[in-house]
């Protein structure tokens, strides 16, 4: 039987009217940092990265299973869907951006800058052109826990692009610390990134050329530091932190939050009408179902 513990919320500001389940699902547990969930609504699943023990693991919504997806897993970070329903992943330990084709095999899409290696890419979004965003921190090179020790190539931390027509890989943001999570907004005309050095996430203008303007400060943590980004249908933006999420209107103001017994790193909207909040936290992924709606993406994913 799956465990459940009482669902708490804390309600900031009269616009967070978040409802549904009054408990929270432990859909798995035994991991030691969960990261990355991605849910995959063609198989009725979801993927997450367990990253110090360097595998991927897979939760069945039809009949609860949870087993090993791929192991081992590169030390995995975030993953992403791409409009084809490909799965796109952050490879921490090779130090490169992937895309799983539908018959198993690997592409690559990055491993380098300027003729120098990523550091260890971290969180990926896919644009509706195709084009690959991510960020690239040094987590994975700065010790062998969630990856290989080794000294940084391009000696700095940035945001980058893959061109989905020739390739190429651009920097597009090169003033942050620890660029971590990252999320469009539902039509793609802003680009919502945390630092997880600094405990902020800035927002930028996006371009028709896809270049970024703007990156004020939208939201800085009161618990912690921000780790993974989602946008609901209403525009809100969701941050994990170290007391669970959090819920910012599109002002910026924090109006609510969803509390876990564990710190929370990254987590996405699935399930079969997007109302269903998928969460990996430190040793577990929890879950439960709401009022809330993920933003749907251009192409119709979440």
């Amino acid at each position: 039987m799956t465990e459940t513990i009482p669902a708490v919320f804390d309600v900031l500001d009269e616009r967070f009217d978040f409802k549904g389940d009054k408990h929270v699902e432990r859909l798995a547990s035994g991991c030691r940092w969960t990261e990355g969930p991605v849910y995959v609504p063609a198989g009725r699943y979801l993927l997450w990265s367990d990253i110090p023990n360097d595998r991927m693991l897979r939760w069945d919504e039809t009949t609860g299973a949870v087993g090993v997806f791929r192991e081992p897993a590169d030390y995995t970070n975030g993953h992403t869907l791409d409009p084809a329903g490909r799965l796109v992943s952050c490879e921490q330990g090779t130090r490169r951006i992937t895309r799983t084709e539908h018959d198993g095999t690997i592409t690559v899409l990055a491993d380098a800058y300027d003729g120098k290696r990523l550091n260890s890419p971290n969180d990926v979004v896919v644009h509706s052109d195709g084009s690959v965003w991510f960020t690239d921190p040094a987590y994975g090179i700065d010790s062998d826990y969630e990856g290989h020790r080794a000294e940084s190539e391009i000696g700095a931390c940035h945001v980058y692009r893959v061109d989905p027509a020739d390739a190429t890989v651009r920097i597009v943001a090169d003033d942050f610390d620890r660029p971590n999570g990252l999320a469009f907004s539902p039509d793609e005309r802003k680009l919502y990134i945390g630092d997880s050095r600094r405990d902020h996430i800035r927002v930028f203008d996006v371009a028709d050329d896809a270049t970024l303007s703007g990156g004020d400060v939208f939201a800085t943590s009161t618990a912690g530091t921000f780790d993974g980004i989602r946008l609901d249908d209403r525009h809100r933006v969701w941050a994990a932190a170290a007391d669970g999420l959090h819920c910012f209107e599109t002002d910026g103001t924090l109006v609510g939050k969803l509390r876990l017994p564990e710190v929370a790193a990254n987590f996405t909207f699935g399930g079969a009408k997007g109302n269903r909040l998928f969460i990996c936290a430190t040793t577990s992924v929890y879950s439960i179902i709401t009022n809330v709606n993920g933003a749907r993406k251009p192409y119709g994913l979440r």
